[in-house]
């Protein structure tokens, strides 16, 4: 613990924040294919993405925003797949960075290493919790779920809330012994996020931390190991997935149920900025025009998983109205203190045993 609280308190300094952010993943660095797309437009103009969504998930508002815009050369990496990339070689030519780690990237933004997103660039009806001053704007609303197969329901009746996940591993600890997956909190900031939210939420968080570790609960770095596990029959329940990846792979498995906790439901959002070295800042501010639009809304909500923070209780899919989204505030800024880091972790690891990883990935910055 000594060792990661040098980690952290060496992370502060401006220049490895912003590389934290650029190189953001659970998976690791960028690669060429398939976490890289590149749309050729008919002038000199660019814009270079960074994010951490896959890219075949945002792939149709990229193609609509490039269609919009054909003179525009777009080039956007997927952050969550490849080599582990050596922060000292960021690259120079990102213009925006869209993240789940929020914390990180409000850190950013509070560090002054962001730009001004404009006046008049994003959508006047954008909610003004999914926007902090006029430098970091949330794109998205995922909630946090629970994903089980169906044949826990042999095992008892599945559950819908926090309630029912605590009562379930308490009764059923054996049958579920090394089958439930939910996230490394040591080795993923998504993780350690839901952790330290859930805890600030429930009174009766740990409680269900310490029955999560009586039922050996397998701690992973990513939703999608966590799917994987569910899909080969390796697991039978996940905790705290996020929700624009689970409804897909639900989709496409029947033997699996998406379940929105009823009592609460953690959303985050992926937040996006314009970093001060951005090479085109004006093309970045006029995709987040589009993408904050009417038009943009549409397609993100028709053709992506990934939700609108412009959701009214309306049309929020059922079973989401107990979405409670992680705000941006200073309290996001709790989520990096060295300190408090490592006193939740603390607690965490005497219920979980130690993490034996040289480097956790939450010190890295890498996200998913």
């Amino acid at each position: 613990m000594t060792r990661l609280f040098n980690i952290l308190r060496q992370a502060v300094s401006a220049g490895i924040l912003l590389a934290l952010a650029v190189t953001a993943s659970a998976d690791n660095g960028p690669v060429l294919s398939p976490g890289h797309l590149h749309l050729t437009g008919s002038t000199s103009e660019r814009l270079n993405i960074q994010g951490v969504v896959e890219t075949d998930i945002l792939r149709p508002v990229l193609e609509a925003f490039h269609r919009r815009y054909p003179q525009i050369t777009l080039d956007y990496r997927d952050a969550s797949r490849g080599d582990r990339r050596d922060p000292a070689l960021v690259p120079a030519d990102v213009d925006l960075l869209m993240s789940s780690a929020m914390a990180q990237q409000y850190q950013l933004a509070n560090a002054g290493l962001a730009l001004p997103l404009g006046n008049g660039v994003i959508n006047p009806d954008w909610p003004q919790d999914a926007r902090w001053r006029d430098e970091l704007v949330g794109l998205t609303h995922e909630p946090l779920v629970m994903v089980y197969r169906r044949e826990l329901a042999d095992i008892a009746p599945p559950p819908v809330d926090h309630a029912s996940l605590l009562a379930l591993l308490n009764g059923k600890h054996t049958a579920l012994k090394g089958r439930v997956a939910t996230y490394d909190p040591a080795r993923s900031p998504t993780g350690f996020m839901a952790v330290a939210q859930d805890v600030a939420r429930s009174q009766e968080a740990w409680t269900l931390f310490e029955a999560m570790g009586a039922a050996d609960t397998r701690l992973l770095d990513a939703t999608a190991d966590m799917l994987e596990g569910l899909i080969e029959g390796r697991y039978l329940i996940g905790y705290n997935l996020i929700g624009s990846y689970a409804r897909r792979a639900v989709e496409a498995h029947p033997e699996l149920v998406l379940q929105v906790p009823t009592d609460y439901a953690l959303a985050l959002q992926r937040l996006a900025l314009i970093p001060k070295t951005a090479p085109h800042p004006e093309t970045a501010r006029r995709f987040l025009a589009f993408i904050t639009s009417s038009e943009g809304q549409q397609i993100m909500t028709s053709q992506t998983p990934l939700g609108s923070p412009l959701l009214t209780c309306e049309n929020t899919n059922k079973g989401e109205a107990s979405l409670e989204p992680i705000q941006l505030t200073p309290g996001l800024l709790a989520l990096i203190d060295p300190l408090k880091y490592e006193a939740l972790l603390d607690r965490w690891q005497t219920i979980f045993g130690p993490n034996d990883a040289p480097l956790p990935r939450a010190v890295e910055g890498e996200v998913e």
